[in-house]
C-alpha cells in the first residue's frame, strides 16, 4: 500500500513540486489548499485535492482522519511587507493555521510526522554573520519571521509533550518554474518577466545586499528526503531544524548579469531607494543537513537560473 502524505500550500509554488517530488516516490498526495495564493493549475493531476484552509475544521479533521505518514506544511501567509503591514492576519495564518493542523496531528489515530516550511533567512535576522547556522540566535526583524519561530517552539513542544514527529526546514531563497513575484526571493520572477517585456530592471539600495537562492526542485528533494527518513530530527528547537540553501551569498547585482547572461537578454539597470528594514546580507549553512539526511543542491546558479528564465519565456509563447 502506498505512503499517504498531506501538503498544504500544494496549489502553490513550493507545495506543487513537493507534490510532484512526492508524486514520483510512489506517494498518495493528497492537496490542502485555499487557493488564497495557489493555482489550481499547480496540482498535479496524480494528487488528491481538497480546497479548505489550514485554519477550518475541514483541514482538521483530513489530518484527523486521513491516515497520512506526514504532513507537508507550505501553507502560510509568505509576504514580509504584508506581515509588517497587518501582523495579525500573519498570525492568523502561519500560527493558529499550524496549530490547528497540530492539534489535529495529536489527535489522530494515526500520528504522521509533521515536516514545517521556516525561514533561513527572516529567521536570524540581521545581527550573526553569513552562512548562518542552526544554533545561531534568533531575532526576527518582521511578524512573518517572528511567527515562524514561535511554531519552530510549538513544535518542538508537541514533540516533547506529545511524542509528535517534528522536523523543521529553514527555507533560504528559493526561486524557479512556476515562482510568483511575492517575496524577498520573487526578485528572480519579476526579473525574468522584465526581461521578456524589454524593461530595465529595478535594483533597490546599491544591490550589494546578498541571498542564497536555492532551486525549488533541490528544495523539494529535501523535503522528500525528510519526510521518509527513518529517524527525524529531534529534541529542542534546533535539534529538529534544518537549513536548506546553498552556503553561496549572491548579490542581486550579480543575480541580475547572470540572469541577463544565461537569457541572452540585455537589460539596463534603474536604481531605487533602498527599502527600511531590508536585509544586508543572508546565506545559510548546510552542513546539518547534508550530514544528517545526506543532502545537498544539485541545480547551480546558472543552471536554475536558465530554467527558471525559459520556463517564464515558455508560458509566453503559449497559445
Amino acid at each position: 500500500m502506498a505512503h499517504r502524505a498531506l501538503v498544504t500550500g500544494g496549489a502553490g509554488f513550493i507545495g506543487s513540486h513537493i507534490a510532484d517530488a512526492l508524486l514520483a516516490r510512489g506517494f498518495h498526495v493528497v492537496i490542502l489548499d485555499d487557493l488564497s495564493s495557489g493555482r489550481r493549475e499547480n496540482v498535479p493531476a496524480a494528487a488528491e485535492f481538497v480546497q479548505a484552509d489550514v485554519r477550518s475544521a475541514e483541514g482538521a479533521r483530513l489530518v484527523r482522519e486521513g491516515g497520512f505518514d506526514a504532513v507537508v506544511h507550505q501553507a502560510a501567509q509568505i509576504d514580509v511587507r504584508k506581515s509588517v503591514a497587518d501582523p495579525v492576519h500573519d498570525a492568523s495564518i502561519n500560527i493558529l493555521g499550524a496549530l490547528n493542523l497540530l492539534e489535529a496531528v495529536r489527535g489522530a489515530a494515526k500520528r504522521p510526522r509533521f515536516v514545517f516550511a521556516s525561514t533561513g533567512g527572516a529567521i536570524y535576522g540581521d545581527f550573526v554573520t553569513p552562512p548562518n547556522v542552526e544554533e545561531f540566535s534568533k531575532d526576527p526583524d518582521s511578524p512573518y519571521g517572528i511567527a515562524k519561530l514561535a511554531v519552530e517552539h510549538y513544535l518542538a513542544y508537541y514533540g516533547r509533550i506529545h511524542g509528535i514527529e517534528g522536523a523543521v526546514l529553514r527555507y533560504a531563497n528559493v526561486y524557479g518554474p512556476r515562482q510568483d513575484p511575492h517575496g524577498e526571493a520573487g526578485v528572480v520572477a519579476i526579473f525574468c518577466n522584465r526581461l521578456l517585456d524589454g524593461k530595465p530592471l529595478t535594483v533597490f539600495g546599491d544591490g550589494r545586499q546578498t541571498r542564497d537562492y536555492v532551486h525549488v526542485k533541490d528544495v523539494a528533494a529535501a523535503n522528500v528526503a525528510i519526510a521518509t527518513a527513518t529517524t527525524p530530527p529531534a529534541g529542542r528547537l534546533d535539534g529538529r531544524a534544518m537549513n536548506v540553501g546553498t552556503g553561496v551569498e549572491t548579490d542581486v547585482l550579480t543575480l541580475a548579469d547572470t540572469l541577463r547572461r544565461v537569457s541572452g537578454r540585455d537589460a539596463t539597470i534603474e536604481f531605487a531607494p533602498a527599502r527600511p528594514g531590508e536585509q544586508a546580507r543572508s546565506a545559510v549553512s548546510i552542513e546539518k543537513i547534508r550530514r544528517v539526511l545526506g543532502w545537498e543542491p544539485r541545480r547551480s546558479l546558472d543552471v536554475g537560473l536558465k530554467e527558471t528564465f525559459e520556463y517564464f519565456a515558455s508560458r509566453r509563447a503559449a497559445p
